[in-house]
């Protein structure tokens, strides 16, 4: 298929054009310079420069091109910025499911996030709500994602991804990452707050399989659910950090996900099946 991938050069995406290509398919980037293109035409995707907060320039891109399908896997994860992020997932989005009803793209795959769903004592599956009536600290996460979630589902093929945690190369969630900084410098307490944590790879991997799913949102997590005592006394461990403080409460929404939709009725089967796996991998 000829698809185009908005969010190419990210730590996802760049995982996945070499799945998409490796499996056949025509793909083009957007990209919002020049600085990934000789990266991309090494691996065979066509870059296209377009920003996305450009609604102009991104209906340009799809009239040119004349995709089939589209794959979003915008964010703005760079620093720790809700609020570009949440802009992101509402006008980039917008911009982008307007350039499909434009050109008449019937099918996108779209990341969204599985922490947003309303407070619960168990992990969350499909069904559970979006968080609407979040405090102010949650509320603007949730509104980008409720956005992002309820402009895909005007095509008429959509598949949500509702992935948890990402770590791996690239993420908040190494050494060096935002994350990795932060816990080694002792900033971060070990609280009963429950996570669902995704390996990049197996995220890329589910993206490439969605283009063959049903419609609807879909949890793409591992299988353990974890609470930060748990998680946070590894990844200190393995990245040589501190031994975290322990205190007790969780956040608001933090249940962690169930992928059972997703391994029982779809077949996706993490690499990673456990952040302990892929944590371990962290050091190396």
């Amino acid at each position: 298929m000829k698809i185009i991938v908005a969010g190419g050069t990210g730590v996802i995406g760049r995982s996945l054009l070499p799945k998409l290509i490796q499996n056949g398919h025509q793909v083009f980037a957007l990209t919002r310079g020049n600085r990934s293109n000789t990266f991309l035409k090494r691996i065979g995707v066509t870059p296209v420069k377009a920003d996305a907060m450009d609604r102009d320039a991104v209906l340009n891109a799809f009239r040119i091109i004349q995709p089939e399908v589209v794959v979003h896997q915008l964010t703005s994860l760079t620093s720790y910025n809700l609020i570009e992020n949440a802009r992101i997932r509402i006008i980039g989005t917008r911009n982008i499911v307007d350039a499909c009803h434009e050109v008449g793209v019937k099918r996108i795959i779209a990341q969204s996030l599985s922490i947003a769903c309303e407070p619960g004592l168990i992990p969350a599956n499909e069904d559970v709500p979006l968080d609407l009536n979040a405090p102010n600290s949650r509320k603007i996460n949730v509104i980008g994602v409720a956005s992002l979630e309820s402009a895909v589902a005007e095509l008429p093929e959509y598949v949500i991804l509702r992935y948890g945690l990402l770590y791996g190369s690239g993420t908040w969630y190494e050494k060096n990452g935002m994350i990795g900084r932060q816990v080694l410098k002792g900033e971060i307490k070990a609280d009963d707050s429950i996570t669902s944590f995704l390996h990049v790879e197996d995220a890329a991997q589910a993206s490439v399989e969605a283009l063959n799913w049903p419609n609807g949102p879909v949890n793409i997590v591992d299988d353990e659910p974890t609470t930060g005592k748990e998680w946070l006394t590894l990844f200190a461990s393995e990245i040589g950090a501190p031994k975290p403080i322990f205190i007790d409460g969780s956040e608001r929404g933090k249940r962690g996900a169930s992928n059972g939709k997703a391994k029982r009725e779809y077949g996706w089967k993490p690499t990673y099946p456990s952040w302990r796996i892929g944590f371990k991998l962290l050091a190396t």
